[in-house]
């Protein structure tokens, strides 16, 4: 197989365009949050956010796939002492342009260190918005199977009459379950919350992430030999993990000095190709490399 990673130089509300319709299988990114990263990126205004995000979200609906998924990893900040709104606004307007905002994951910053202030506790959770064109879209949820864990051999050691049926809930969330069905398993399904330390190596980026994230949802929802796409590339993890992955990968990046970082980096033997030696092409005065 052929890996390919396309980096692009600029802002990603135009250079989305040089991608063809329905061509992404899983966007994964982290945009500059409200008023954060004012002098790496400019800072946005909480009141503008929504219309700045708006024509990139846009774009992002016009090259993903039907089957495919954009996990959005974004945090509203606190103005003027309470929680700013423009994170659920962005939801609601995201919806009016056709998207279905079909879950919420949660990100445990499991090493986050303690901290206050006069109303509130330090944050340590973000959130990761899953959005799709389409209900059905792939996932592939044995990928990201987890051991059973301690807490199967007390629930499983005694069960009742109802644990051996579907039994409806009773607090009528329309969710039915069979707990005898769990017997005798070495691994179960996750849960929505994700429990991972934050980036602590130097990553020469203020916002990194760790592999693990991106990592995760590449497992669920593409396969070998799809797209992956990271329109706020940043120190360019997201590409990284893809590629190790056997996935094709797309980066876009306004600061120059991060595109070239990732582009330095990106060698063609950790890319897993296939093909003897690596051919480089350069179009648009130098700003895209595609890595074969």
């Amino acid at each position: 197989m052929e890996i390919r990673a396309d980096l692009y130089l600029g802002d990603c509300k135009t250079e989305l365009s040089n991608l063809s319709d329905n061509s992404v299988d899983l966007i994964i990114t982290s945009p500059p949050y409200a008023d954060q990263r004012k002098e790496t990126y400019g800072g946005i205004h909480p009141d503008k956010y929504v219309q700045w995000f708006l024509p990139i979200s846009k774009e992002l609906l016009r090259v993903l796939k039907p089957t495919g998924t954009f996990i959005l990893n974004i945090k509203e900040k606190v103005v003027d002492g309470e929680r700013s709104t423009y994170v659920m606004e962005l939801i609601l307007e995201m919806r009016k342009q056709g998207w279905l905002w079909t879950e919420e994951f949660i990100w445990h910053k499991k090493n986050c260190y303690p901290g206050k202030w006069p109303n509130r506790f330090r944050d340590a959770w973000e959130r990761l918005l899953q959005f799709n064109k389409d209900k059905k879209f792939n996932m592939y949820q044995e990928e990201v199977m987890v051991p059973m864990g301690d807490w199967a051999k007390s629930r499983l050691k005694n069960l009742s009459d109802t644990d051996k049926t579907r039994d409806s809930s009773k607090v009528g969330s329309g969710f039915g379950k069979n707990i005898s069905n769990w017997l005798n398993r070495d691994k179960a399904y996750p849960t929505n919350v994700l429990h991972l330390a934050t980036e602590c190596s130097n990553k020469n980026h203020s916002a990194a992430f760790p592999e693990e994230l991106p990592e995760w949802f590449i497992k669920l929802f593409t396969k070998a030999g799809d797209t992956v796409l990271d329109p706020f590339m940043g120190s360019g993890t997201t590409l990284n993990v893809a590629n190790r992955m056997k996935r094709h990968s797309i980066g876009i990046e306004i600061v120059e000095d991060y595109y070239n970082m990732v582009k330095a980096q990106i060698n063609p033997a950790e890319l897993y190709s296939l093909e003897p030696e690596a051919v480089y092409e350069s179009a648009k005065h130098n700003r895209r490399i595609a890595v074969r």
